[in-house]
């Protein structure tokens, strides 16, 4: 028999019960025709790339189902006309992997905690500042859009006095006072 993976989306305003009812119908759904889903998952309530149906986040869940492909359209079929799904895809493959997605890899990831792991630096490594750092916006010292810097020589740039000449330009002629007289 074909092999598939599928996955589907549900609305945000179900539960997480609702969702394992609705995996349990499709899976009656795929053993009616004589098939089997040989690995469930459930991926939790994720944000969505855009909003779909007026969803800002959807509840997935993932199926591997050994199935002919008149139960899998027919799963299909009662997922279109099922008002808590938004969206399901279903792809066919050469063999199922038997180990955890990497969606469920991925949260167990994220279980574990921040810990170093391996990047380096005291910001999470990947090159850039300190997280509390980011160099723009005046950060939690509340100065300059950027990081400071020591003060030029002389203090302050309008202390500086009249700007060198420089190569190419013509000799200026001395500034008038407005509060000199002409004549």
């Amino acid at each position: 028999m074909p092999l598939y993976e599928h996955t589907f989306l549900a609305r945000q305003d179900v539960t997480q019960a609702q969702v394992e009812a609705l995996m349990k119908e499709f899976q009656g759904v795929i053993e009616e025709g004589q098939g089997k889903i040989t690995k469930q998952e459930y991926w939790g309530l994720k944000n969505l790339a855009f909003k779909i149906k007026k969803n800002r986040k959807a509840h997935y869940a993932f199926f591997n189902v050994d199935s002919p492909p008149a139960a899998v359209t027919e799963m299909e079929r009662r997922m279109g006309i099922n008002s808590d799904i938004i969206r399901f895809m279903t792809v066919r493959v050469e063999e199922l992997e038997a180990e955890p997605s990497v969606q469920m890899r991925k949260q167990d990831r994220d279980e574990r905690g921040d810990r170093d792991r391996g990047f380096g630096g005291p910001g999470g490594g990947r090159g850039g500042p300190p997280r509390g750092d980011r160099g723009f916006g005046g950060g939690r010292e509340g100065g300059s859009t950027f990081r400071s810097r020591p003060p030029r020589e002389g203090g302050a740039p309008s202390d500086r006095g009249p700007r060198p000449p420089r190569d190419g330009d013509a000799p200026r002629a001395p500034r008038r006072d407005s509060t000199e007289s002409e004549g």
